[in-house]
């Protein structure tokens, strides 16, 4: 939560800005309202907001990666989505958020104050319509994941991943997240990850290049399987 990275990592923390894959949704969303964001870092594993708690500001990522999750009553983690370089975060419909955020990797995030955005989209209509823009993105992407855990195999759910973090990452794909995050994601175990991306290495469909570096060498042996 904010204030506790108050008191811890971000004190004083000033990020250097970095170009963003897709800076525009967020620096013109900002630009429009009249409003100043500020930039704010993370250590791996930090939290940045809790389940339930207010959901006071909205968060764009310059650089790391974050995930939102929620505990199960059995104390199994469910991981609703992975944010990278340019993201926009924590906007909700209601009070509090529905999720808990934490860096995956040490992170530096630009936030404004929700309230405000609100204000400015009551006034301004284009604010209004990229605040919409954004929930309907975030909108998607919960059906479609819905869709992967309710209805794909364990194969399927791993080269939708690979499929997404190809579309999402610039260059090699070197993953932020480990593969328990994927599992937790995927809704598998942290072995039936290990034995997918094994199996598909073996097809040739994928090179390891370091622990979390991922070459894909055939794009679309991956969408037949995603079909």
């Amino acid at each position: 939560m904010l204030t506790q990275s108050f008191n811890t990592s971000i004190t004083g923390t000033k990020a250097t800005p970095v170009p963003l894959p897709n800076p525009d949704q967020f620096c013109a969303l900002t630009g429009h309202a009249g409003l100043v964001a500020t930039e704010f870092s993370y250590r791996k594993d930090e939290e940045i907001y809790g389940e339930d708690e207010p959901a006071e500001y909205v968060y764009q990522i310059i650089r790391g990666a974050v995930r939102t999750y929620k505990l199960l009553s059995d104390g199994r983690r469910q991981i609703g989505a992975f944010h990278l370089p340019g993201d926009v975060f924590g906007l909700e419909s209601g009070t509090n958020h529905r999720l808990a955020a934490e860096a995956i990797i040490d992170t530096t995030v630009r936030l404004v104050k929700r309230s405000s955005l609100e204000h400015a989209a009551n006034n301004n209509v284009q604010v209004a319509r990229k605040l919409w823009g954004i929930t309907a993105g975030e909108l998607r992407h919960a059906e479609n994941h819905m869709l992967l855990l309710g209805r794909k195999n364990a194969m399927e759910r791993v080269a939708n991943f690979l499929l997404e973090m190809d579309r999402r990452l610039t260059g090699m794909m070197a993953l932020p997240m480990c593969r328990r995050d994927i599992g937790d994601y995927l809704g598998l175990t942290l072995e039936t990850v290990s034995r997918a991306l094994s199996q598909l290495h073996g097809e040739g469909v994928l090179g390891f290049s370091g622990a979390r570096q991922i070459v894909l060498r055939n794009r679309q042996h991956l969408r037949n399987m995603d079909a």
